[in-house]
């Protein structure tokens, strides 16, 4: 990432959202990989998770409930990819 042109895709209100722990743990892996320019996909994520698979696509389905994160494409082996919404387009709940 070149942080003289670029801000970090993280976004301190996710603190805020009552969220658990590993869906915010998901969440700023998701920004990790946005900030190298890597693709946010549950096989990437797969490679970084420390816990259990479940754990990991409970927390992208809150993601993608609270509009966090969008799917973009998936294929029928369950490889998704995603990408970040913009704050202003996530629900607060």
């Amino acid at each position: 990432m070149n942080s003289q042109n670029q801000t970090s895709a993280m976004n301190q209100k996710i603190f805020k959202l009552g969220l658990s722990v590993e869906t915010v743990s998901v969440y700023l892996m998701c920004c990790s990989l946005a900030d190298t320019d890597t693709t946010i996909s549950t096989k990437k994520l797969s490679e970084m998770w420390n816990s259990t698979r479940l754990s990991l696509l409970e927390g992208l389905k809150d993601l993608e409930t609270r509009n966090i994160l969008r799917r973009i494409i998936s294929d029928r082996a369950g490889n998704t990819v995603y990408i970040l919404s913009d704050v202003k387009n996530w629900k607060l709940l």
